[in-house]
């Protein structure tokens, strides 16, 4: 009774919340977090449980796994918004069950925040846990890579259930060691046209987890992703469960089993999102040709690799809140031929991490080769990211800093030239708005 009566009081809030033109994506959750520490107990389940985690890309893989769910015909329950840790999902859970605590749905998918995985899972029910990437990501509050990695390797030690992992990532695949009751399954992708015979980015998969001999890369994808073994005890040489192959980044498309699927973004960091996605449509018998429309049609359009018209002026807009995000960003600028200029809005909020010192990390060396013709910086450290790209060897007349992101955003568009945008954490909404403004002005 006591139980139901906190739901009904928390829905209430909810109500209320809309009411007012809020969304509340933690608040409740913070609530009822104080109000019954053991919340996620009350909760009944009857469907599969679909969790991914990573550093980068969990949002995208999120969505894009409900979506396709959705397309296929399924009812299902997730947190899109992208409110990730402990409190979010709470939010979620409670917004979608009934009075008793039950959620009607074929699949519930969320996106998990890398250090809460074991502490949400540890209660609640998982059946099929995706790993993604790691990276080093806010420091001061997740500390070093192998910090998390070993957190979620000692929750697997117990875990039973389906792992999904990117056997492309040497940080990622070693768990698929946790332990021999778990069912793992590893996705690989094949190199694309801008693999490279060396690092050309800063990364963390240098050397074997498990007897620390340094690998040996046939080729890098992007920062320490790509195709590795280890000499001395052949880590690396496990069985591929799915493989992309013919990735070809100007059609936007990739291969698996000989089927070519057609997605909305032109990144080699989105391709393994994707192929992610359709391991999990696999292992769950969803239908193949549902599973292409959807990869067509898929679009997060919330600031991640999302394309604008800005009063006709082409403008792609991305997160990047660490080192490899940024690269991966200007990744795209590289791979594009048209003159193009950037901005970069970097922020140093409490979301973002006080420090800031990753930006010397980013791979600017080559930013003039782009065609790359002005540089616009901004945010609450728009001097820092300016005096770093300048150090890079770029023209330091072309670029110019503003702390005032509106001002930033209409110099920005006082020229026709195509623009990238590049925003971290809590620079990317506001950005997205000015910018969107714009076009409405």
């Amino acid at each position: 009774m006591k139980n139901k009566i906190l739901i009904i009081f928390l829905k209430i809030i909810n109500v209320i919340l809309k009411i007012l033109g809020k969304q509340g994506g933690n608040v409740i959750g913070k609530i009822a977090k104080k109000m019954n520490p053991n919340i996620l107990k009350i909760f009944k389940v009857n469907c599969p449980v679909i969790a991914v985690t990573a550093t980068n890309g969990k949002t995208s893989t999120n969505n894009c796994i409900s979506y396709t769910l959705e397309q296929s015909g399924y009812k299902v329950v997730s947190n899109k918004e992208g409110n990730n840790m402990e409190t979010g999902i709470i939010s979620t859970l409670i917004k979608n069950c009934k009075i008793n605590g039950e959620i009607k749905a074929d699949y519930i998918t969320f996106e998990v925040d890398e250090s809460y995985v074991p502490k949400i899972f540890k209660t609640f029910r998982l059946d099929t846990l995706v790993i993604l990437d790691f990276f080093r990501d806010q420091l001061d509050r997740n500390g070093e890579v192998e910090t998390l990695i070993l957190k979620i390797q000692e929750f697997l030690k117990t875990y039973k259930g389906k792992l999904v992992l990117n056997h492309d990532d040497p940080n990622v695949a070693r768990l698929g060691k946790a332990n021999r009751e778990m069912q793992v399954y590893y996705y690989h992708v094949e190199p694309y046209e801008n693999a490279t015979k060396d690092m050309k980015e800063a990364g963390e998969g240098k050397f074997c987890p498990f007897c620390k001999t340094r690998l040996e890369y046939e080729y890098y994808q992007y920062s320490h992703i790509g195709k590795y073994r280890c000499p001395k005890c052949k880590y690396g040489e496990e069985e591929n469960y799915k493989t992309a192959t013919k990735v070809d980044l100007k059609e936007r498309s990739f291969e698996v089993e000989g089927i070519t699927y057609k997605v909305h973004d032109n990144s080699i960091y989105t391709i393994y999102n994707y192929v992610a996605v359709l391991t999990v449509m696999d292992l769950y018998h969803v239908d193949l040709e549902s599973v292409k429309k959807s990869f067509l049609t898929f679009a997060l359009n919330n600031g991640r690799l999302e394309t604008l018209n800005i009063n006709n002026v082409p403008t792609i807009i991305n997160l990047a809140k660490n080192p490899t995000g940024a690269n991966v960003s200007l990744r795209l600028l590289q791979e594009d031929n048209e003159e193009k200029e950037l901005l970069f809005v970097l922020n140093d909020n409490v979301a973002d991490g006080f420090d800031v010192s990753w930006i010397w990390d980013i791979n600017f060396a080559e930013l003039s080769k782009y065609k790359v013709t002005r540089i616009i910086t901004a945010g609450t450290r728009a001097y820092d990211i300016a005096i770093r790209i300048k150090t890079s060897g770029y023209d330091y007349t072309k670029i110019t800093p503003y702390l005032d992101l509106e001002q930033a955003v209409k110099d920005l568009y006082t020229t026709n030239v195509k623009k990238y945008v590049i925003a971290n954490y809590t620079a990317l909404q506001p950005t997205r708005h000015t910018i969107l403004q714009l076009k409405n002005d």
